[in-house]
């Protein structure tokens, strides 16, 4: 009697173990219910209330890194899989992909997301990548931590110098996959930029982009498809990168082009799967329905050429050598960024520059400031400097000028 107690408390145990599993291990795995596309409709209507679900997003232009739209997107949150972007440029940045890893214990026995990789398997970087950011194995995480980085730690140090090279001064790694870990963390802004960055480099950006491919484990292949559901779905996306944890939520990063305007598109913290795929398109076709590129440094460089035309005039040079001073403006190191449609017409150049000087005055000092303003918000600044040195004046430019005036004195009192 007593053993079919036991028998029975054991297999109740294993049955709610394993219900249990994905909720506390998995990533990437979602069980609610899958998105249509055909069910949602976005328009620019919604751009007074987008009734957006995630607990942080951002849109950034990828050429300005400028914010479009966001909330919370400075605070600390989980991130998920969306880890294995910094995963994947830290492995391709440091290994060539052709090269052959075999697959570890620890690595097989990885939970969550997987590719499938057993004990001793065989398999390219690049397909491991492939399997990384498709699949979103965290097997594969592991397998290319180890390979690259020598241990899980190792090679969260290698993420974590790459996050201070990229000056993400409120991100930390721990993993190569993201399972939830209380030092495991980042803000939208800073995985929107990492993310960003990540995208110039060509290979990670085919790999992101590829909807589906087969992959070589041990020489046999086998076929993945990409987790991403806006990628092939939603017009001009192609990347990046889903995650999913019972901690971070549901998080998804997009990135999308139509014209000439290039986003990033992170939400951390959504509810459901349907939650993070309707904020992501409700939060692109918003940015893209009312945001356009105007080029502030043509409208800068226009006031400038005017206004150094008056501001000329009034200038004056103690102690120099000349009376007239050479100015330029510097270039703006991003001229063209996205502004609301709306607010187009508040677009202001504001001047502030010295008038009066004291010699010497050094090439490039610089002088006064140009700043581009919003709704009274600077969007944009360049400096006003100087092009030419101005000396100051010594004892014979001061006998020079005394005799030059002296003469000049005498000549004309010789005429009267």
């Amino acid at each position: 009697m007593m053993k079919k107690f036991f028998l029975r408390i054991i297999c109740i145990y294993i049955i709610v173990s394993y219900a249990f599993i994905p909720y506390i291990y998995a990533d990437d795995i979602d069980v609610s219910e899958e998105f249509s596309f055909d069910s949602l409709q976005v328009s620019s209507a919604l751009a007074s209330d987008l009734s957006i679900n995630s607990r942080a997003y951002v849109v950034i232009d990828r050429n300005t890194n400028s914010i479009v739209l966001e909330k919370n997107s400075n605070q600390k949150r989980k991130m998920a899989s969306t880890t294995k972007i910094m995963t994947a440029i830290v492995v391709i940045e440091h290994r060539d992909l052709s090269e052959t890893v075999t697959i570890s214990k620890k690595s097989a026995n990885t939970g969550g997301s997987r590719l499938g990789l057993k004990t001793g398997d065989k398999v390219s970087v690049r397909d491991l990548l492939y399997g990384l950011m498709l699949k979103s194995g965290n097997d594969a995480a592991v397998a290319l931590a180890e390979y690259v980085g020598g241990s899980i730690e190792g090679f969260a140090n290698l993420m974590n110098s790459k996050a201070n090279e990229l000056g993400l001064k409120n991100t930390h790694f721990e993993t190569p996959h993201g399972l939830d870990s209380d030092n495991h963390y980042t803000t939208a802004y800073e995985l929107a930029l990492l993310s960003n960055y990540a995208m110039n480099n060509k290979t990670f950006s085919t790999i992101v982009g590829t909807k589906s491919c087969t992959i070589f484990i041990n020489g046999y292949s086998k076929a993945i498809n990409n987790t991403n559901e806006l990628l092939g779905n939603l017009s001009g996306v192609y990347g990046i990168k889903t995650g999913f944890t019972n901690g971070a939520n549901r998080c998804l990063v997009s990135a999308c082009k139509r014209g000439n305007l290039d986003l990033i598109c992170v939400v951390l913290g959504a509810d459901t799967k349907k939650f993070r795929t309707t904020d992501s398109i409700k939060l692109l076709e918003y940015s893209f329905n009312n945001f356009k590129l105007i080029d502030v440094g043509k409208l800068a460089e226009e006031k400038f050429t005017n206004w150094k035309k008056e501001y000329e005039q009034h200038l004056f040079i103690d102690k120099g050598i000349s009376k007239t001073i050479s100015i330029d403006m510097k270039n703006f190191e991003h001229p063209i960024i996205p502004i609301h449609k709306e607010k187009g017409s508040s677009l202001c150049v504001e001047i502030e520059c010295d008038k009066n000087f004291i010699a010497p005055i050094h090439a490039n000092q610089v002088i006064g400031l140009i700043n581009i303003k919003c709704d009274n918000q600077i969007i944009a600044s360049s400096n006003i400097f100087v092009t030419k040195e101005i000396l100051k004046k010594d004892i014979w430019n001061y006998l020079n000028e005394f005799f030059s005036n002296y003469i000049s004195y005498f000549e004309n009192f010789v005429q009267l």
